[in-house]
């Protein structure tokens, strides 16, 4: 299986984020790309580096005013007296349509919905060769590859149309699917990470030409909190388009693949003739983040159960956080997507 990555993504190297107050290490570290590489080695995985296709399939989905944002806030942030290395908002408006400030500081609050998502002087450059990497496995998949790895790093299924959030930039998974979309193909998303790919729901939500389809832990008492839950079902010409899959906290391995053969029939009735798939391996019963627990061997399962569809997939990284395990447990999704 073909894999992408470019080095220049080793430049993202957050220190903070805030968690219940507490301003605590970002769990985002570059050492996953470290740890990621190995495990798709392990796996058979061959790597290239992406071309650069410049700000178009970016732009495709996000708004040039927040393009503008990222390339430009962290210099501005370190013109004010006494700012944080790190970008890291401290107001937020109420709505999406409140007036739009000059100030870097309003500006921040706009763009970025948590603070689990600081910005610093290589943010933007990593953000932009992980969604050239996204991009690029897109393109492989157009051009008739069955299945390919993309190592996009920093994530994305967190980021909005105009909003960062969650460790997340741009959003990756969307950029590919709507890059296929584009190349004439009739594109789904599944999300597989532990926490809700709200980004992704998002942007999309309004859509009918992209099924989004997610698997992940109750927000009801877990991150994102405010989306992912059963009723949202997509809009206007999205409605039923959107698929929200809550699963309990602590949910294992079988429980977890009956789910996802609901999440099949949907993706399946849309006429998918192309798999992007959202790949977060924090549902590990071991992760630091702690909301499911699938064991390494449940996930060669779930990439065996997904292999069953037939249908070329594009594998986007999402999360998974430093564990011993986390090497071996991408490995196992690998091995167990091509041994199926």
């Amino acid at each position: 299986m073909k894999a992408i990555f470019d080095d220049r993504q080793w430049v993202h190297d957050p220190k903070h984020f805030m968690a219940n107050g507490t301003r605590l290490a970002n769990p985002e570290q570059p050492k996953r790309i470290e740890v990621l590489t190995e495990g798709a080695k392990e796996a058979g995985c061959r790597f290239e580096a992406p071309e650069d296709h410049g700000l178009g399939p970016i732009a495709a989905l996000h708004s040039a005013e927040y393009l503008v944002f990222l390339q430009t806030i962290h210099e501005r942030w370190s013109r004010i007296e006494g700012a944080s290395d790190e970008v890291i908002p401290n107001i937020h408006p109420d709505r999406r349509t409140a007036s739009y400030p000059r100030s870097a500081v309003g500006q921040a609050g706009f763009h970025q919905a948590d603070t689990s998502c600081p910005i610093a002087a290589g943010t933007w450059e990593a953000a932009y060769w992980s969604a050239q990497s996204a991009v690029h496995g897109a393109d492989l998949m157009a051009a008739g590859e069955q299945a390919a790895y993309v190592l996009s790093r920093p994530p994305g299924h967190h980021a909005f149309a105009d909003l960062a959030g969650g460790f997340c930039f741009l959003n990756n998974s969307g950029i590919a699917a709507e890059r296929l979309l584009k190349a004439g193909k009739r594109p789904a998303i599944l999300d597989i990470d532990v926490h809700h790919g709200n980004g992704t729901q998002g942007i999309f939500y309004e859509r009918g030409d992209v099924l989004t389809v997610s698997l992940h832990a109750d927000p009801v008492r877990f991150y994102p909190f405010f989306w992912g839950h059963g009723h949202e079902r997509g809009e206007g010409a999205g409605r039923g388009c959107n698929l929200n899959l809550p699963l309990a906290r602590g949910t294992g391995d079988d429980e977890y693949l009956k789910t996802l053969e609901t999440a099949f029939d949907h993706i399946r009735a849309f006429g998918t003739d192309v798999l992007v798939v959202a790949l977060g391996l924090d549902a590990y019963e071991k992760d630091p983040l702690k909301g499911l627990a699938i064991t390494t061997p449940g996930f060669g399962r779930i990439a065996a159960a997904i292999a069953k569809l037939g249908l070329p997939v594009l594998f986007v990284q999402e999360g998974g956080y430093l564990s011993e395990e986390l090497g071996q447990n991408l490995t196992s999704f690998l091995k167990g997507f091509q041994d199926a």
